[in-house]
């Protein structure tokens, strides 16, 4: 249990301050992310530049925390995708079962097997790069991850004796999916939720180092990494902060997850005892 208090709030206070950088990023910034200052280009850290400027002159810390609004924006939307139709699609599955189930667990496993940069290239393919198909992609591979797990946790409870009492009362498949199913699996999601959102902020990083994302002029810790990745020699803080950024942000979501599951898992409760 001491080790998941110090996971949970350990990942929890990583979480707030990315966050909360990203929110503070919506109304200041030491300096515009997108101003061009040439003559202040490649300059290391200082009291003028906290950590540094890039080979335009843009200040990395204000793109930094740019970076880290539009990262949240992407993962928390592509995970909201993922839920909002994985969810009722493994609670649908099931309850109905039999030909249904098996369909849509053949869709889920086609979606597995096209990963989210592999959706990413199709979708750019058709519609030119960009968040919104950035999002569109991640969202895509996040919905048969959400389906697996709320139908196989939806099945162990569809065999319990209160699931079977609400049956005998008279309640349909419906009724008993949203009033007993869910509620008893809200917590596994959430746990996954916050798995999948580190993995969003990766994908997004991802995506963006290809030139798939978030495109500019708006900043991407990505495309930032791209951008530094050939002035390691010479400019480090070009690759370090950024990748710093990804680190913290990803660990600290992973941290909360697993915190989240180990308290909210009876089993790992009583393992841990």
């Amino acid at each position: 249990m001491r080790r998941a208090y110090f996971a949970l709030w350990g990942g929890a206070g990583l979480a707030v301050l990315v966050t909360a950088m990203a929110a503070l990023s919506l109304f200041w910034t030491p300096y515009d992310p997108t101003v061009l200052d040439v003559q202040a280009r490649l300059q290391g850290p200082s009291g003028t530049h906290v950590f540094g400027t890039d080979h335009l002159g843009r200040d990395v810390l204000s793109m930094i925390m740019a970076g880290a609004r539009n990262s949240i924006m992407v993962a928390l939307i592509a995970v909201g995708i993922g839920m909002g139709a994985g969810v009722p699609l493994g609670l649908l599955a099931a309850a109905k079962g039999g030909w249904l189930d098996d369909v849509l667990m053949r869709i889920n496993d086609l979606l597995f097997a096209f990963p989210a940069l592999i959706l990413a290239i199709l979708i750019t393919a058709a519609f030119g790069p960009g968040a919104i198909n950035a999002i569109i992609a991640i969202g895509i591979f996040n919905i048969p991850v959400f389906a697996r797990l709320t139908r196989a946790t939806a099945l162990s409870l569809w065999q319990r004796d209160f699931i079977l009492a609400a049956r005998l009362s008279g309640k349909n498949a419906a009724h008993i999916s949203i009033e007993h199913i869910l509620p008893n699996i809200t917590g596994l999601l959430l746990v996954q939720g916050s798995i999948q959102f580190s993995m969003g902020i990766i994908a997004e990083a991802g995506l963006s180092y290809l030139g798939l994302g978030v495109q500019p002029p708006a900043a991407s810790w990505g495309r930032m990494l791209f951008d530094g990745q050939t002035m390691t020699g010479f400019a480090p803080w070009l690759a370090i902060f950024p990748g710093l950024a990804i680190l913290i942000s990803v660990l600290g979501f992973n941290l909360l997850g697993d915190g989240l599951r180990d308290l909210l898992d009876p089993r790992t409760r009583r393992g841990r005892k």
